[in-house]
């Protein structure tokens, strides 16, 4: 099943679940309230309801308000190697505020006090379900699915001090989507996907979801050891090699600049970077 956050050209938002090429809206006003639903998101997805045309709707972020955004640093083998750093014995967390989130194919300005945005395309983990202190099994239970997500960078500012947060919630920076994919239709909580940012058509990362060094399942099962994960969470688990604060000399996001961010069997987000005003 494939869910999205639309909103019409009246301007209201919905949970809409997508059909060919066609959106059938549901009755919450995003994906959010709609997992958020006590468990009965799976039988309320698959309602009728009106339909609109794809093109008559403009997708919005999935969860446009999720209560938590967890990430995860340094979690493919190559980016490691890339950034000459050893190899971690458990995942490197970081947050975001929903703030920072932005929609699939929405304009990102970028930040005048920035010289080195950068890309960075992500398997993002939707939760599906309240999990706390939860086992292998209970882990991939919480996972609803899979979206698209871009961790976009300010490397500048991320590296001011040791501690990255300064660098990857600046507002309206990270798109996700364009839709939730249900785990029973990627086939598994541990998907082996091809995922990929491309910016003005030139491939820059190219890798497979199944060359994480710690997967959604061990994900998700760490995270709730720390804190209650609720349905609408979010969780970047991560970005491959071919960043541009790695490349010799660095490379980094101008304006007028597109960039691609592709994930098999989920879809593509499209984000033309412009100056700020």
């Amino acid at each position: 099943m494939k869910l999205a956050t639309v909103r019409g050209a009246d301007g209201a938002t919905h949970a809409a679940r997508l059909e060919d090429s066609e959106a059938v809206l549901l009755p919450f006003a995003d994906v959010g309230h709609l997992l958020a639903n006590s468990g009965r998101w799976p039988t309320e997805a698959g309602e009728t309801g009106e339909r609109r045309a794809i093109e008559e709707v403009t997708f919005c972020p999935v969860v446009p308000a999720p209560s938590k955004i967890f990430c995860v640093g340094l979690n493919y083998l190559r980016h490691i190697q890339e950034q000459g750093r050893p190899v971690p014995d458990h995942p490197s967390l970081f947050a975001k505020f929903p703030e920072a989130i932005t929609g699939p194919y929405d304009d990102i300005a970028l930040p005048g006090t920035s010289t080195s945005v950068d890309w960075e395309a992500e398997l993002v983990v939707v939760i599906g379900r309240t999990v706390r202190d939860a086992g292998p099994q209970g882990a991939a239970d919480a996972i609803a699915g899979f979206t698209t997500g871009n961790d976009v960078s300010m490397r500048d500012w991320q590296h001011r001090t040791t501690q990255w947060l300064q660098g990857k919630t600046w507002g309206s920076s990270s798109p996700v989507g364009p839709v939730l994919v249900t785990t029973d239709e990627i086939g598994s909580a541990r998907p082996d996907l091809r995922v990929s940012c491309l910016v003005d058509d030139q491939t820059m990362q190219d890798a497979r979801t199944s060359d994480l060094l710690f997967d959604p399942v061990h994900i998700v099962s760490y995270v709730s050891t720390i804190i209650t994960l609720r349905p609408g969470d979010l969780i970047f688990t991560g970005t491959p090699e071919g960043v541009g604060a790695a490349r010799t000399p660095p490379v980094f996001l101008q304006p007028g600049q597109v960039v691609t961010t592709r994930i098999e069997g989920i879809g593509e987000m499209r984000n033309r970077f412009v100056a700020s005003d």
